[in-house]
Parts: structure tokens; sequence; C-alpha cells
């Protein structure tokens, strides 16, 4: 009598695969996407770090620092400051975008004055506030921000396009 041997799985073989394959990827697929965004902010911090180094340079030789917009086109628009000689038509020497090119940019960068406290804004002479705004959806942080006093904070997500938001969002997710 002759044995028949089948070749290949049974379906409660793959279904058991299926399974197995879908548990690891409920458990990693969460983890890697909160790992993606932890690495879009590092890059945020990064690139607000640098453009302060800039702007540090630029008060040193000009005496006053640049306030200056961006799209999300990353087009940049001085803000006119007669008090420092700016217009709208003046270039803006520095990187608008985090990451090392345009289209590897997780956020846009924006450079404003201070506020003074009492709902007011220092002067370009005295205080620069810069600005990176997220260009994809974060569902924890938006807005991150600096001053060149030192200051540091950043928005809920609910607020990411809006520089001048005040929602605060957890410390520990925008600078750890």
């Amino acid at each position: 009598m002759k044995k028949l041997h089948n070749h290949g799985f049974t379906l409660v073989e793959v279904m058991i695969v299926v399974a197995i394959i879908g548990i690891l990827g409920a458990i990693a697929y969460p983890s890697y996407s909160a790992s993606v965004l932890k690495g879009r902010r590092a890059q945020a911090r990064v690139a607000l770090a640098e453009l302060m180094q800039q702007q540090e340079r630029f008060m040193t030789q000009r005496n006053c620092y640049m306030a200056f917009t961006s799209t999300s086109e990353f087009v940049a628009t001085a803000t006119a400051d007669t008090a420092c000689g700016f217009t709208t038509s003046t270039a803006v020497p520095f990187k608008i975008f985090s990451s090392d090119s345009m289209t590897n940019a997780a956020y846009r960068l924006m450079a404003d004055t201070c506020p003074d406290g009492a709902g007011g804004q220092q002067t370009l002479q005295q205080c620069i506030r810069l600005i990176a705004v997220p260009l994809k959806t974060d569902p924890n942080v938006g807005v991150l921000r600096m001053t060149s006093t030192g200051t540091k904070d950043c928005t809920a997500s609910g607020s990411a396009t809006n520089a001048a938001a005040t929602t605060p969002a957890p410390a520990n997710l925008c600078w750890p």
C-alpha cells in the first residue's frame, strides 16, 4: 500500500501564523509610530538650536535679531522693523526648515519678538522667539518654541498651526 504525502500547510497552521503576525503588528506599529514622532520632535529641537545660533551671530553683527514668517512651501518673509532697518523684501539668511533638505523636513521655522509678559512684545534688540510648526500631524505636541532668554515651551497638538497658541503640552514630550 502506497502512502500519500501532502505538501503544504493546513488551514489551521496558516491561521496561527496570521494571528501571530497580527499580534506582533498590533504591538510593534504603535511603538514604531511613537519613535517616529520622537525623532521628528528631536529634529525640531535641533533645528531651533541651530537657528538660535544663527540668530545670535546675526545679533552680534547687526545689533538686532531678525523676525520672519514662513509658509508650508518654505517661503520666508522678513517682518518689517524700522528700528532694525528690515522690510518685508529683506532677504532671510536663515534655514527655515528642520532636516537636511526641504523634502525631508517635519517642521518649518519662524521667528518673532518675545512677549513681554504684560500682553505686549519686546523689541528685536532685546529678545527673539523661535517657533517650529509641524508639517505633519503629531497627536501630542504642536508648536515648539524657544526664546533667546532661554525659555522653552510647546503647545498641545490641537493648536499645531497657530504659532501664538498657549495651550501647553506635557513638557517631557517637548523638551526632555
